[in-house]
């Protein structure tokens, strides 16, 4: 049954083109084709990936946070209360007004005085400023390097130029070792963000960015079993080329550098709207769903990979319209705007109404940023 279910999986009228088998995909002459198996790479790939990032994060990203005036969030210790505890843990983190007297029955304890520790206990759980630098750092390092590899792997190539050429003898097209490493680090990455996401900052965003991931992978997966290599280089390339500029951004709202976070920022911007809203759907899609017909006619591995890439651009226009939002609130001098999708410090508020001198701090810096600087964004492949 098992093998069955393989041979229909792996069906040639599935994937290639009307009178092709994977037997013309087989290594000859000379050319050099990739391979299924070649995927199995990017799972120690991805694992190398976290074990980089937790040295990173522990060394440059925290020189980088000392050199920017990141620091430790210092939050007030939240009480032992078992009753208390139990009720964060099994009921609610936001009690109603019935259940605080309920635990003020309990406790023994006043409604000032119960509000104030859930308050601090949801801060406890809360991610500090410093962790939420530290993957920008990883992030934005990665994004860089990855946009300049892009463009090594792609200069000299024809289809950069000439969408054309990216389908010129389809699928019988020799792989690059360029190609083949370019493949494996990416794909490699997209799996060790999906492996850490439990431990990441999450956002509220959190279904997206999973259902990006997901998607992500396939396509990248996809496009190296049936030889669409050079469209996936096009693909990654096209989304490598913003997110170090989201990541920079985000680091210095983190630091509470307002200028340098607004002027990258704008910069994150423009460039996320010509290349996902502009680049991506008339050109890069325009390529893939226009050209391939002039060579042979539509098959599943056409549609499916086509699919993957409008469920990418619905997510791009999610993202643009929250993006659009917080460049007009800045444009029109709205700068101080709250922050829709980062899980923020609550206000610490003593009996005579001052507010604790850290929380106020926090609650300055945090201000001037953007939405979508606190959120896990968008990269595509």
């Amino acid at each position: 049954m098992l093998r069955t279910l393989y041979d229909y999986w792996w069906w040639p009228r599935l994937w290639l083109p009307y009178n092709l088998t994977w037997a013309d995909l087989e290594d000859r002459e000379g050319r050099v084709y990739a391979k299924a198996s070649d995927l199995y790479m990017t799972i120690p790939c991805a694992l190398v990936f976290m074990m980089v990032r937790y040295a990173f994060e522990r060394s440059v990203a925290n020189l980088c946070a000392r050199a920017l005036g990141v620091r430790e969030t210092v939050r007030n210790k939240v009480t032992p209360n078992p009753p208390l505890e139990q009720f964060y843990i099994s009921a609610s983190k936001h009690p109603q007004q019935s259940d605080v007297d309920g635990l003020v029955k309990k406790t023994g304890m006043n409604a000032r005085q119960i509000d104030r520790w859930f308050r601090r206990r949801r801060n406890a759980d809360r991610p500090s400023m410093l962790k939420k630098f530290r993957e920008a750092c990883w992030r934005f390092t990665f994004y860089l390097v990855a946009f300049l590899a892009g463009m090594a792997v792609l200069v000299d190539k024809p289809w950069l130029y000439d969408l054309r050429e990216t389908w010129k003898g389809f699928p019988v097209q020799t792989m690059l070792p360029s190609q083949y490493w370019y493949y494996m680090i990416e794909l490699g990455f997209y799996w060790s963000l999906l492996f850490s996401v439990a431990s990441d900052v999450k956002r509220k965003d959190f279904k997206e960015q999973i259902i990006h991931h997901v998607a992500t992978i396939i396509l990248i997966s996809f496009s190296w079993c049936t030889n669409y290599i050079r469209a996936g280089t096009l693909v990654m390339a096209v989304h490598d080329s913003s997110d170090y500029l989201l990541e920079s951004a985000k680091m210095f709202n983190y630091a509470g550098w307002k200028t340098t976070c607004n002027s990258l920022f704008i910069m994150f911007a423009i460039v996320f709207i010509i290349t996902r809203l502009i680049i991506f759907p008339f050109w890069i899609i325009h390529c893939t769903v226009i050209y391939p017909l002039e060579l042979y006619p539509a098959f599943f591995g056409y549609y499916f990979f086509n699919g993957i890439l409008f469920i990418l651009q619905m997510l791009h226009l999610f993202w643009a319209a929250l993006i659009i939002r917080m460049a007009l609130k800045f444009i029109t001098g709205r700068q101080l705007v709250e922050d829709e999708r980062s899980d923020r410090d609550e206000t610490d508020v003593d009996d005579d109404g001052e507010e604790d001198s850290e929380k106020m701090t926090k609650k300055r810096a945090l201000s001037n940023g953007y939405p979508v600087l606190n959120n896990n964004h968008s990269k595509t492949e």
